[in-house]
């Protein structure tokens, strides 16, 4: 085929030939040429019209040529122009770095460095030591190329190494490199030596910074007063103020001029260590040396005077400095600030404040955190809001958070909760992190105004956030700030909302007894007992005392719900935690039980009332028993009604021997006054006859025969009318033995009611 018809122009894409060049056309005639097979038979091109007529007369066989497709697309994406700014490289001491941050140091490393530098020089060993992760790396580096014998380190080597390592307290290696460097014919100079004398300060190793001072004179190393300067600031940052009195002096003996800078760090370190005198007399030296003071003596001097809160001497500093035309710094202000703020002088503290802004001084986040407890301090409310608006207008955060606090409690004390939750406001604004001791201050004070809604609404934050949890958290949520609040949800519908917050304060490891017991009457009356039981098993688990008022909740709110067992349950824990229900209390949950069929379970709470004391429901306990006696349970129910006996009650034997015979109970009935002849129990002649007209009407006539002997043997009945009946069905039944005993036992027996054998008489209990 010797070219492609028109039809097919879809199929070209030009975007995949960047060097082709283009026309408004998307398909000119002119590029149809490079369509066709045989290069001869495509038209001539018109010079003028074609771009790569442009180029040099070797042009031709620069035009591209259209790749054979047979050769694959990567030939194709091959000469794509990349798109976007060109990357920097890399430079070679940031590769060097993140190889040694990613690898172990080995040779197999150390060779890839090797291959990757073909020359080392001093400058690239110094950016590398400047650039690496840590110090170890550095220390490494530093070792082998000098080892490797690929450079010999000048003094900057020497002397960025010696920084890495005394920055990292890694003191001995810097000592070591420091003291060899004369071995590799790299001279010593007072720079290493200043270098290590702060390394070993910083480290507080003020014997060692004094060691390396000394031994400067030992090897000849020249001194001058920039290594006393350093000296002094090691040994008086540690308070050894008379170390440095006796360095100065032999500084002086030495023919060593102190400076300016040298007086200012002498009475910066007698201030420190609270040398007042001695401070006075360096500074009266320092003038009789003809050497003025400048801003930093001033500011050193007033800051000294304001730790012995001497205020009229910093003022008259501050004073003579301006009349010495010396400019105060922010600082200058920040000082005195302070010092009127240590006397309790917080209206001069304002005025100074206002005058440092009119001389254009714009004060910084240490002027905004001295000024501000000041005015807390004083009661000035209304500046200190002015004062916080301002710092948060110029977006300064405070060097101390903590003012945030005084602030807060502060307006709160003086009842201003909108200027309070403003500073709240400001926190965020400033991006400071808030924390629940913050939140605490507030729902505290809103709750006792009344004002829960807002209280919510800051709950519903600090809930939302998990502000409580953050570990960085200095300050808690105070018991009397979360107990009105979770108090309050439990009082209107929201224990669910109160039960979030503080099982985030359990968290914490709060673990209040108070905020337990609400949630419990929360869920109780919200109809959720069984959150309320869950509530109780944390309580128990984590060892926290119950109320007894959650427990009567609690089982009330189970009685409601329809659940008498469960209230049973939370009824046997509240007397294992030693308290005592009330009498209705007993009597609601035996009640709830006997009705829903749980006669047993009734009776078990029948048995804790009794052996706690409690005498009253005695015709509940009657209708217990009757149901026990009924259901077959005779003898729990025997064993109930010998511990009412033991208790001093007893139970109305004839009504619960009368409901047995006329419910057809014989056997149970037949316990029972058998129980009852063996304690010789107050029984009526009546409920004789009943139990043994039961008895015979239901042919046990051996149960008869056995009772009525017992009976006769108590003197209890001598005049039964059935007594012949029981004889002839003895008889009948073939049991003639024990007919002709009771056939004599009732001829005997007339005779012991003519003895007029009385009765015992026992109380009844209704």
């Amino acid at each position: 085929m010797a070219c492609v018809t028109l039809s097919k122009r879809h199929q070209w894409r030009p975007r995949v030939f960047p060097n082709l060049p283009r026309t408004s056309d998307r398909c000119p005639i002119s590029t149809l040429r490079l369509f066709c097979s045989n290069q001869e038979s495509s038209p001539a091109v018109d010079k003028s019209s074609d771009p790569s007529s442009e180029l040099p007369s070797s042009g031709a066989q620069n035009v591209p040529e259209i790749p054979n497709p047979s050769n694959g697309a990567g030939n194709f994406a091959s000469q794509r122009t990349p798109r976007g700014k060109h990357r920097n490289p890399e430079k070679i001491e940031d590769i060097i770095c993140r190889m040694m941050a990613n690898r172990e140091w080995t040779t197999r490393l150390q060779n890839s460095i090797r291959g990757l530098v073909p020359q080392f020089d001093h400058s690239l060993v110094w950016n590398v030591l400047h650039g690496a992760r840590n110090s170890e790396h550095a220390l490494q580096f530093f070792r082998w190329v000098e080892r490797a014998g690929l450079i010999e380190h000048d003094r900057e080597t020497h002397l960025k190494i010696i920084e890495i390592l005394g920055r990292a307290s890694k003191l001995n290696h810097a000592r070591c490199i420091l003291l060899d460097m004369p071995k590799k014919g790299v001279d010593w100079d007072e720079d290493m030596f200043v270098l290590m004398i702060e390394s070993y300060g910083k480290a507080g190793i003020v014997q060692e910074a004094v060691k390396i001072f000394n031994k400067m004179k030992e090897l000849g190393v020249e001194r001058s007063v920039k290594s006393y300067d350093t000296l002094f600031k090691v040994i008086l940052r540690r308070g050894r103020y008379m170390m440095a009195k006796r360095y100065f002096n032999a500084m002086l003996n030495e023919g060593i001029e102190p400076t300016r800078h040298t007086y200012n760090i002498m009475l910066w370190g007698f201030f420190l260590s609270l040398r007042l005198e001695t401070a006075k007399r360096f500074y009266e030296d320092m003038k009789s040396r003809g050497i003025s003071p400048d801003v930093v003596t001033y500011n050193t001097m007033i800051n000294g005077y304001n730790r012995f809160k001497l205020i009229d001497e910093a003022e008259n500093l501050f004073t003579e400095m301006k009349g010495r035309n010396i400019e105060p710094t922010v600082i200058s202000y920040t000082t005195m600030v302070k010092g009127y703020v240590s006397v309790e002088r917080a209206d001069d503290a304002l005025s100074l404040f206002e005058e440092m802004k009119s001389f254009g001084i714009k004060p910084n986040a240490v002027t905004f955190t001295t000024l501000l407890p000041g005015l807390c301090e004083a009661e000035k409310m209304s500046e200190a809001q002015k004062v916080l608006k301002e710092m948060v207008e110029r977006y300064i955060s405070p060097k101390d958070n903590s003012i945030f606090l005084k602030l807060l409690s502060s307006q709160c004390k003086v009842g201003d909760l909108d200027a309070a939750s403003d500073v709240l406001k400001a926190m965020i604004r400033l991006s400071i992190p808030t924390e629940a001791g913050h939140y605490g201050i507030l729902i505290e004070k809103f709750c006792n105004a009344g004002v829960y809604d807002r209280a919510v609404k800051l709950l519903d934050k600090l809930i939302e956030k998990e502000i409580i949890l953050r570990p960085q958290s200095s300050t808690e949520m105070e018991a009397s700030a979360y107990n009105p609040m979770i108090q309050y949800l439990c009082d209107h519908g929201q224990t669910v909302k109160a039960e979030v917050f503080f099982r985030q304060l359990l968290k914490k490891g709060v673990q209040d007894p108070v905020a337990f017991n609400n949630l419990i009457r929360g869920h109780s009356k919200e109809g959720n007992p069984d959150s309320a039981l869950e509530i109780l098993k944390i309580m128990g688990r984590r060892g926290v005392s119950r109320d007894k008022d959650s427990y009567r909740l609690l089982i009330q709110s189970y009685l409601n719900k329809g659940e008498p067992a469960d209230a049973k349950t939370a009824l046997d824990s509240m007397l294992e935690n030693g308290h005592l229900p009330e009498s209705s209390l007993f009597r609601s949950v035996m009640e709830n039980l006997y009705e829903d069929g749980r006669v047993q379970t009734a009776s078990r709470v029948m048995k804790s009332m009794v052996e706690k004391g409690v005498r009253e429901n005695m015709d509940l306990v009657a209708k217990i028993l009757e149901a026990l006696l009924i259901r077959g349970h005779v003898e729990e129910a025997l064993g109930r009604i010998d511990l009412l006996m033991h208790s001093g009650c007893e139970a109305n034997f004839d009504r619960l021997l009368s409901a047995l015979c006329e419910k057809g109970k014989t056997i149970a009935a037949l316990k029972l006054l058998d129980f009852c002849l063996e304690r010789d129990c107050t029984i009526d002649f009546s409920s004789y006859d009943k139990v043994l007209d039961a008895l015979l009407a239901a042919g046990k006539t051996l149960n008869a025969y056995s009772i009525l002997c017992k009976i006769m043997e108590k003197g209890g009945v001598t005049d039964w009318s059935s007594c012949e009946d029981l004889i002839k069905s003895l008889n009948k039944e073939g049991n003639t033995k024990q007919a002709d005993i009771l056939s004599r036992m009732i001829k005997g027996g007339k005779e012991a009611i003519a003895s007029g054998k009385g009765r015992k008489q026992a109380p009844v209990a209704s």
